[in-house]
């Protein structure tokens, strides 16, 4: 078990936590007044190490502020600090230190995402929707004042973010290809369970399809990229796909290997309703499945004797 806050702390005083740190423009803001960045793509978990932030505070209070800009309603949207604001409202403060910015829309998307990829640890899913969502911002800012210029024409928009973060001009692509594909299934590659390139093959299929093959993945086996790639040729001369035809491409392509060999076999709803009763529970149906099996097994043991 993770350790609670208030465990063994020494508690510092109301004073000292509300205390602003000595940087320049920072200012006190109401808790309530300060929201959540519009489509934030960086996860706040709680887990150890949040634990361990508001622990921190608790004893030495804020020391960086957080920034903010103010928005129309007069209230204000998060630009960094997504985390520290949410130790202070466990603490339950109701200010927290703040430096607020003039930023435009897409002025503060850059400064989000650059102060974020600050972190240690980012998940594949931070990645894809932060870049995609400076890179979109970068190419809006193409043609605008000067103060936007070095980020030079559309066409060399993504060469220049991908020095700017410290990833290959490919590997940058594959991030904003992925984030295309459905949340379940990007769930999956922040997991390690999907490989990142095979998610790239997913973000070409619509979202009908991707819901499809997330629902194969959990009922059968984790794809891989050959077996996207048939789908794809498939969809390639047919404008939509069936589950099941989905579910015939996906087995056809599988590993031939033992222990894929019986998950392969697939059996419709409507085709067991062909033979059961409609009160059959799911548990009986099972039950006369195996009791033929069984049967056929002994029929196809002495035909071999």
């Amino acid at each position: 078990m993770p350790k609670r806050v208030g465990q063994k702390i020494k508690m510092t005083s109301v004073d000292e936590l509300l205390g602003v740190p000595s940087v320049a423009g920072c200012d006190e803001i109401e808790v309530e007044k300060i929201r959540a960045f519009k489509n934030h793509p960086f996860k706040v978990i709680d887990d150890d190490k949040m634990h361990e932030l508001v622990e921190s505070i608790m004893m030495n209070g804020v020391l960086v502020p957080v920034t903010v800009r103010l928005v129309e309603d007069g209230n204000y949207e998060m630009i960094s600090g997504h985390r520290r604001l949410y130790a202070v409202k466990e603490i339950g403060l109701e200010r927290i230190p703040a430096i607020v910015k003039e930023y435009d829309d897409d002025e503060a998307i850059l400064a989000m995402v650059d102060s974020n990829l600050q972190r240690e640890e980012i998940l594949p899913s931070e990645k894809a929707h932060a870049y995609k969502m400076r890179y979109d911002a970068m190419k809006r800012s193409v043609g605008r004042p000067k103060k936007y210029s070095q980020f030079g024409s559309i066409s060399q928009t993504d060469e220049v973010l991908a020095q700017m973060i410290g990833e290959s001009r490919n590997q940058l692509h594959r991030y904003l290809r992925l984030a295309e594909v459905i949340p379940c299934i990007l769930d999956l590659v922040d997991k390690k369970a999907l490989a990142l390139v095979t998610a790239v093959e997913v973000s070409y299929l619509d979202t009908s399809v991707q819901e499809m093959l997330y629902e194969y993945m959990m009922d059968n086996d984790i794809c891989k990229a050959f077996q996207l790639y048939a789908v794809r040729e498939y969809l390639k001369e047919h404008e939509t796909i069936t589950r099941m035809e989905l579910w015939r491409i996906l087995n056809e392509n599988a590993s031939k290997d033992e222990s894929n060999r019986f998950q392969q076999l697939t059996i419709t709803k409507k085709k067991l309703q062909e033979y059961f009763p409609v009160f059959y529970t799911k548990s009986q149906m099972e039950k006369v499945l195996y009791q033929l099996l069984e049967e056929w097994k002994k029929q196809n043991n002495k035909s071999e004797e």
